[in-house]
Order: structure tokens, then sequence, then C-alpha cells
């Protein structure tokens, strides 16, 4: 799912910087449009000595009719295969010899390619990731060797229960909607895939409107900027990416997955808000309050005081037209079924009682002590760059979103929690020996 690699262009020098004026968020971040709708996204970080850059399509699993799921994903490692101007170990060598790394990754709504070098180091990086990007060669012959990595990656997950579990949660919990596919596709469909599939998937949606790129770390805007317009200036705008469809409904109920194995692995989940939902920051509260750490309430139930399970959390996700929201936990099988209803009574009682007051305050400032420190990594602020571009969204700077969830209150999380964790909208997906 995640491997190192990088795409370029050696773009022509024929577009603008930009039809739209610079948009400075804060003293460091800025935003500009190139003419062909290319987002460029920098932050400047004082006293680092490196850089971390990426470039991110808005082309995932969800974007994949059911007969080429998968498609991104093998694209992904293909164009790690060799472009115009490189082997594939030219590419492994291009940043590795600096002492830098690339990586990439293929998610539900878009594809990734990310590079962490020195500061002096970011024009290489730069075109290395325009290169993997704009020009692969995506050859027969290299799609007959990566095909079997991929069903090994597949094969990885399948031995993985405690990621196997997703999976099977996800295609239950939304049945036909693309966001039940596999993001790596399933071996059926991966064994189907042609060349010729993954060059239509990339002329169609590596295109200007549909891309992002973004740095952050020691470095310039202008310069980054120049760099861009000389290796993307001259791609072509294309469509904007395809809106993804409402889920028109979400499974619920209790389903097993008969595996031996010596733990049960249960996911429990419903269908949660979408990204640009304004209760998202009262719906991390109380994520964060239900199983984000070791003085949660469901670690200090399930785990210290009932010894359930060494791994119990909870997760939400947010996508364009949907979310997720749920728990994670591995117990014995003898111990499942009593698990089970003690995930469903914290449940309960989270949505019929929601946060104390005194809950509420500590967990708040748990939220912002890990934004705040994340905001300590380029990696962090390279992804939360490019979030604002790829959602559509206003750049947010560090005070303002601390802000927001200073403003969460009472009322707000009593209404995610009535709505979210009522125990008849789970879906209940256990894998591995029948339930004790």
């Amino acid at each position: 799912m995640t491997e190192g690699q990088r795409d370029g262009g050696r773009g022509s020098r024929t577009a603008s910087p930009s039809t739209l004026p610079d948009v400075a968020s804060d003293a460091d971040v800025r935003v500009t449009t190139l003419d062909n709708g290319l987002r460029v996204l920098t932050e400047r970080v004082p006293g680092v000595r490196s850089a971390a850059a990426g470039v991110w399509v808005i082309q995932g699993g969800a974007h994949e009719p059911a007969e080429i799921m998968g498609a991104s994903h093998m694209l992904e490692h293909m164009v790690f295969k060799g472009t115009r101007s490189r082997s594939a170990k030219e590419i492994a060598l291009s940043l590795e010899s600096l002492g830098g790394s690339l990586d990439a990754y293929t998610s539900r709504e878009h594809t990734s390619y990310q590079a962490r070098v020195l500061d002096r180091h970011l024009p290489v990086a730069l075109d290395v990731l325009s290169d993997l990007a704009l020009h692969p060669l995506l050859r027969d012959q290299d799609l007959a060797l990566e095909r079997d990595v991929v069903l090994e990656e597949i094969g990885t997950v399948e031995d993985t229960p405690d990621d196997l579990v997703f999976d099977l949660h996800a295609r239950e919990l939304w049945g036909t909607h693309p966001y039940g596919h596999p993001i790596l596709g399933t071996r059926e469909t991966v064994s189907e895939l042609s060349a010729d599939d993954l060059h239509r998937v990339h002329a169609s949606s590596y295109r200007a409107r549909n891309m992002v790129v973004a740095a952050a770390g020691n470095l310039d805007h202008d310069a980054v900027l120049r760099e861009v317009v000389n290796r993307f200036g001259a791609l072509e705008p294309g469509r904007p990416a395809s809106l993804v469809a409402t889920p028109s409904q979400a499974g619920a109920g209790d389903r097993h997955e008969a595996r031996e194995s010596t733990q049960s692995h249960i996911v429990f989940g419903t269908a949660g808000l979408h990204r640009a939902d304004p209760r998202r920051y009262a719906l991390v509260v109380l994520s964060q309050a239900f199983g984000g750490g070791m003085s949660s309430r469901l670690f200090q139930r399930i785990r210290e005081e009932l010894a359930l399970a060494y791994a119990v959390y909870s997760f939400h996700s947010f996508h364009r037209a949907a979310g997720s929201v749920g728990v994670y936990l591995g117990t014995r099988p003898e111990a499942a079924s009593l698990a089970v209803e003690a995930v469903l009574e914290e449940m309960d009682r989270m949505a019929h009682h929601g946060l104390s007051d005194r809950e509420l305050e500590l967990v708040r400032e748990q939220v912002k002590g890990q934004l705040t420190l994340a905001a300590e990594s380029l990696g962090s602020r390279l992804h939360r760059l490019a979030a604002f571009a790829l959602h559509d969204e206003p750049v947010v700077d560090l005070g303002e979103l601390l802000e927001r969830y200073d403003a969460v209150n009472q009322d707000q999380v009593a209404d995610v929690a009535r709505t979210l964790f009522e125990t008849g909208r789970q879906l209940v997906l256990s894998l591995g020996p029948q339930r004790g």
C-alpha cells in the first residue's frame, strides 16, 4: 500500500504562475493556482534544514468502477517501474543517494507521492515527483511483474486479521458503494488489470485541475513555484474528478467471518460525518474521549477493569461523501461475546449521557496538545496543507484550529453521541473462531 516512488515532468515553461492572487493565510503559508488549475501550497518552517514535498492526485479507490478495483493502487506502484527519463533503479537512487526518501500511498479518495530531502535538494525532489506523476511508462512487461507484487500485498492483508477485519467491515457497512471496495482491489480484478486500464486512469485523472503540489520546510514559495511551473506548467487542465455519490444506506447488525486463529478481531462501526460537516470537531473530541488513549473510557473499562483486550481503540474517518466512526478490539475467542457486550454498553452510556464537564475539559486539552505536537513534524504540516486544497477548504492556521476545538461544547458532543453511538445502528463484524 505504501511504496517509495517518484514521477516528474520536464514540463515546458509555458504557463504564467497564477491567474489567481497568492493567498497568505498566515505569515508562512502561501497558496498559488496556476493558469491550468494546478494548486501549489507551501509552508515555510524556519529553523529546519530539510523540506518535505508531495504531489496529490484526486484518484483513489472510490473513483473506480467495480471491474477495475485496485487500478489506482496499481498505478501508484507502476510509476516506480520507470519513466521517460529514469529507470526503476534510477528512481530508487534519485533521492536515497542524497540521504532523502520517497514514499507513496493510495487512499479511497486520492493518491499521493511524497519526498523528504535536505532543503538544498528540494528542486531534485520536485523533479523526481513530477517525473513519477506525469511521465510513467506503464509497460505491459512491468505490469506482469508488479501484478505479482500487489497480489503478495493482498495476501499480506489476508494473513493480517487486524487489517483484514477493516476491509470486511467496510464491505458490509457500505455494500456496493465504492467506499466498501478494498483499495488494493481483489485477486480477480488485479489479475485482469491491463496496461491500457492504467493508461486510461492516468490520462483522465493525472491532470492539473485534479492535482495538488505542496511543500513544507526551509523553502521560499517563489522558488518552489518556479520549479513547479517548469515541470507542471504545460500539463493539460483536464476535468475535475467526479464527486463520489453519497451512500444511500449503511449496514447494521451482527456479522461473523469464521477463521481459525488465537484471537477474535472485532470492529464496531456506522456511517459517520462527511469532511465538510461542522460537527466533525465535536466527533473528534468524542472519539478521543471514548477510545483515544489510555485514559479513555474504552481502555479503562475493557482493558484495565475487565482485562478483555490488549488492543482496543476508537476510530473515525472523514471522506467527501460520508465518513465512518467505530471501535476495534482484539480478544480471546472465549471472551468475545462478553467483550462485544461491554463495548455496546459503553456506547449506550455515551449515547445517553455524553461526557461530564471534567471529561470534556480534559479531552479538549488532549486533542489540542496532539495537534500542536503534530505541527512540529514536516510530514504532518505537508499533509495538512494538501488536505485544504484536496477538500476545497480555506487554509486555517493552527491557532484558529485550536479555537474551533475550544468552542466544542456539551450540547454538540451530546448530539453527535446520540446520533452515532446509538447501538441499534452499529454494524458489529467479528473475524475468528465462533464467539464464546
